[in-house]
């Protein structure tokens, strides 16, 4: 939805104001960048182990709207370059690792094997598939493929953790174990994408 001129554009009256504000107060974006990260991780690494996924994710929530603001609060600042986009890409996968991390922990303190052997997949696959993309463009080839990138890992698990956490059985571990199929699907799709262009 937010990536529709529309939508984009209501968020967008929302957050200036507040990027604005603070600028104001001498926070920069890479100080907002960084509050966010942290934020995210440590609602994750405190909530999740014990499985109070519904506490977690609201804090979570909370810090999101950091990922557009400091965007927001760099543009009006006039900084292009690209510092910003290698800080906020790199503890991107700080967070990541904190979320799946701290459901492993869960994972392996109360569900089957099958499930920690799915949140350990998703764990890793998720940081091979940023990996590739990464090292894919620093040789000038294209990876943007894949059908479980970074956005649609985290609403795969942290939509079904939030209804877990009201009550809801078995669809955390479910989440899980497609998560995993999906993760393993989207390394060898992109393995395959890079190899067509480096051999062609």
């Amino acid at each position: 939805m937010l990536n529709q001129t529309n939508a984009r554009g209501a968020v967008g009256k929302v957050v200036q104001p507040v990027a604005k504000g603070l600028l104001k107060i001498g926070l920069s974006p890479d100080a907002v960048t960084i509050i966010g990260t942290a934020g995210v991780s440590a609602a994750a690494a405190y909530f999740f182990p014990d499985g109070r996924f519904v506490p977690g994710i609201l804090i979570m929530v909370l810090f999101v709207f950091s990922d557009m603001l400091d965007g927001t609060m760099a543009r009006l600042q006039g900084r292009t370059g690209v510092w910003g986009a290698f800080l906020d890409s790199t503890l991107d996968r700080v967070a990541d690792g904190v979320i799946f991390g701290s459901v492993l922990i869960w994972a392996v303190r109360s569900q089957s094997v099958w499930v920690q052997v799915a949140a350990f997949v998703c764990l890793v696959g998720g940081f091979v598939i940023s990996y590739a993309r990464a090292r894919a463009e620093s040789v000038g080839l294209d990876c943007k493929v894949g059908i479980a990138e970074r956005t649609e890992r985290l609403l795969i698990l942290l939509v079904p953790a939030f209804i877990y956490g009201l009550g809801v059985p078995y669809i955390l571990p479910a989440a899980l174990i497609v998560l995993a199929v999906l993760v393993v699907v989207t390394v060898f799709q992109r393995f395959i994408h890079v190899y067509r262009q480096a051999t062609a």
